[in-house]
């Protein structure tokens, strides 16, 4: 943005500068030389106005690669996370039957322990 704005200054210095020269120097009639004047700073004023489209029309570009990028970074964030959270809903459900097991077998040796003892 540093460079168009640059740009803008140089042209504008350029167009004062010249109009000034114009001024000075020019040959013609006041009125004709008002008429090149408006002319001059209306053809700066049509390319000020075509370079802050022009940077517009750069920056909406960027901005929408940018919302695109982040709204696919979050989709693969939120499918990654599906495949996590299954794979932590697997794994807990394969230790749960594993305690439960244990569990079972616990139970059972202390029935046969108080049977013994009966």
């Amino acid at each position: 943005m540093s460079n168009n704005t640059n740009s803008v200054l140089a042209l504008l210095l350029g167009a004062a500068i010249g109009a000034g020269v114009g001024i000075l120097f020019a040959p013609d009639k006041g009125s004709k030389t008002r008429e090149k004047i408006k002319d001059g700073f209306d053809d700066a004023k049509d390319n000020l106005k075509h370079k802050f489209e022009e940077a517009s029309h750069q920056l909406r570009n960027k901005f929408s690669g940018a919302k695109y990028d982040l709204e696919e970074t979050y989709e693969d964030l939120v499918s990654n996370m599906s495949h996590k959270t299954e794979d932590v809903i697997s794994f807990l459900e394969t230790k749960l039957a594993d305690l439960k097991e244990q569990n079972a077998k616990l139970q059972k040796k202390q029935m046969a322990a108080q049977k013994e003892n009966s």
